[in-house]
């Protein structure tokens, strides 16, 4: 079992904690504070230990100098101020004599958050690919780790492994509570259980549908991936998004598993993306040459709920549909209102999903919602995540 926060003294300890603030922003402004708030618990314990908090997080990717301009931190610093309601310093360094210095003479009780971890990016990519150097640096600010980012636990960087190499390490309320409930999923699950799988690719898919194929009673598939595996079926797909290298495996998946893979049987097609002035809802045998499947329809949704109205664990990973557009956000609507008042245990994993269920107001509808798409993935797939396994244990 790893070490968490509670295992440490904090009292006046510089306690470095690695944080999820990747968080969407437009114009300066905030627009989803999800994973702030998530965060919380973990950064108010420090503080009421009397710790000195200092918090590293990345925000997007920072491939030139003009994404640090939209990349900064530092309105997520005036956020976090008015969430903990109390000063936090922002320092738009990420090593210099300033970050130490400020650091240096912080009090206990004070938070420091440092600028976009990433910004480390524009020189070789040091922080991505974790640089000892600059592991070496951020740990000798502090005397304790703490890492709480679990969207960026499944990479090995310098401010979760790099740093979790040299200090005394543990992890944060926010990851407990992540591998807690994915942890039901993989070892301890409720049954009857069924997976829902949706998103573009069946490539990314693969490893969770092999890990989980033996442990699930249903894997339900939606979305993109869904036409692999009907053309793997022998139905036509239309213009619909065809993962082709992966045929075989759909065809051997649905050959050893033919009563736990659930497909759709109808959808809703047109014959362009981006503009959708021609769109219909057919059964899958109906499909035209041109047209390209973008949604599961009503009797897709009406076979899905038959099959969870009896389960007592759902686990879904990747939109049915591809929801950003009003007109194919049918069937992930109509799966999230299902999930929300069904009496089991459902945890949504991360990513686009978990951007829908918060969107459209599930946020407190389900046991659990993942902060990390690719986090919560790998773990699917059995993999140990580097920036969790790095952790002491107790």
């Amino acid at each position: 079992m790893k070490k968490t926060i509670r295992d440490f003294d904090l009292n006046d300890k510089k306690v470095i904690i690695r944080v999820d603030f990747n968080v969407p922003i437009k114009d300066g402004i905030i627009t989803d504070d999800n994973r702030i708030r998530e965060s919380l618990e973990t950064i108010n314990y420090a503080i009421e230990n009397n710790a000195k908090v200092i918090l590293l997080s990345h925000l997007g990717r920072v491939k030139t100098v003009e994404d640090k301009e939209k990349n900064t931190l530092e309105p997520i610093a005036f956020r976090l101020s008015e969430l903990l309601d109390k000063e936090v310093m922002f320092v738009d360094e990420t090593r210099s004599e300033i970050l130490t210095d400020a650091v240096n003479e912080m009090r206990a009780g004070d938070v420091i958050l440092v600028e976009n971890t990433r910004f480390e990016d524009l020189d070789g990519n040091k922080e991505s690919g974790n640089d000892s150097d600059l592991g070496k640096y951020w740990a000798s600010l502090g005397d304790i780790f703490i890492n709480d980012a679990f969207g960026t636990a499944h990479r090995a960087h310098a401010s979760n492994v790099g740093i979790a190499s040299i200090l005394p390490s543990g992890i944060g309320f926010l990851i407990e509570k992540e591998l807690k409930n994915l942890d039901i999923a993989l070892n301890n699950p409720d049954h009857p259980y069924a997976v829902i799988l949706g998103g573009a690719k069946v490539s990314d898919k693969i490893g969770v549908i092999e890990n989980l194929v033996n442990k699930a009673d249903y894997i339900i598939i939606g979305g993109g991936m869904a036409y692999t595996f009907l053309k793997a079926s022998g139905l036509p797909i239309g213009a619909s998004l065809l993962d082709s290298e992966n045929i075989s495996f759909c065809e051997r998946i649905l050959k050893e598993y033919p009563d736990k893979i659930i497909l759709p049987i109808d959808n809703v097609v047109s014959t362009c993306i981006d503009t959708p002035t021609d769109v219909r809802e057919i059964f899958i045998n109906d499909i035209k040459d041109n047209e390209i499947g973008l949604d599961i329809g009503k009797a897709s949704v009406k076979v899905f709920k038959d099959i969870l109205k009896d389960c007592k664990l759902v686990v879904w990973n990747g939109p049915v549909g591809m929801f950003e557009e009003e007109v194919y956000s049918g069937g992930t609507k109509s799966l999230l209102d299902y999930l929300s008042k069904l009496d089991a245990k459902t945890i949504i994993c991360g990513g686009d999903t978990a951007s829908a269920a918060i969107n459209l107001g599930y946020k407190d509808k389900f046991t659990h919602i993942s902060t990390g798409g690719g986090a919560s993935l790998e773990l699917l797939e059995g993999k140990e995540l580097p920036g969790i396994k790095v952790i002491g244990e107790k």
